[in-house]
């Protein structure tokens, strides 16, 4: 476990998005190149930023993301709390993660805007997620938590 200076356990806190749109919800395709999950399924989102940390942490960080992602605009776009998980990266790092769900803006259409973290995306049902072999349990379980919120 990675500890603080002070010897608190360290976390790194990542926000993960689900947007819905139609019945059906935006999963992105993991880039090959990352280091956690490549390939597979997920959710939109990234790590929370010391520099970009203000009252709404949680909330910046998934408008962020979306932003970087997949070039839609979130704001004033109301997020709901899902729910909240734990697990422990590919490469070792413990991680804290946060799911919101929100609709997708009506005009908004995303784009694979950082393709190195973002091959594509698809949107499917969450029957189609749960029969798609790319998409892992944990976001299966996001994604329900995400449909029920």
């Amino acid at each position: 476990m990675t500890m603080t200076a002070n010897g608190r356990p360290a976390f790194v806190v990542n926000v993960e998005v689900f947007l819905r749109r139609d019945g059906r919800w935006l999963l992105i395709r993991r880039g090959d190149g990352e280091s956690h999950a490549p390939g597979t399924l997920a959710g939109v989102g990234g790590k929370a930023e010391p520099d970009g940390a203000g009252q709404r942490v949680l909330e910046e960080t998934a408008r962020r993301e979306v932003a970087e992602e997949i070039g839609v605009d979130l704001t004033g776009v109301p997020l709901t709390y899902a729910s909240s998980g734990f697990f422990v990266t590919d490469d070792g790092d413990p991680v804290v993660n946060v799911v919101f769900a929100a609709p997708m803006p009506p005009h908004a259409e995303p784009v694979a805007a950082a393709p190195a973290e973002v091959a594509g995306f698809v949107w499917l049902t969450t029957a189609q997620a749960e029969a798609d072999p790319a998409c892992p349990p944990w976001v299966l379980s996001s994604l329900r938590d995400a449909a029920t919120a």
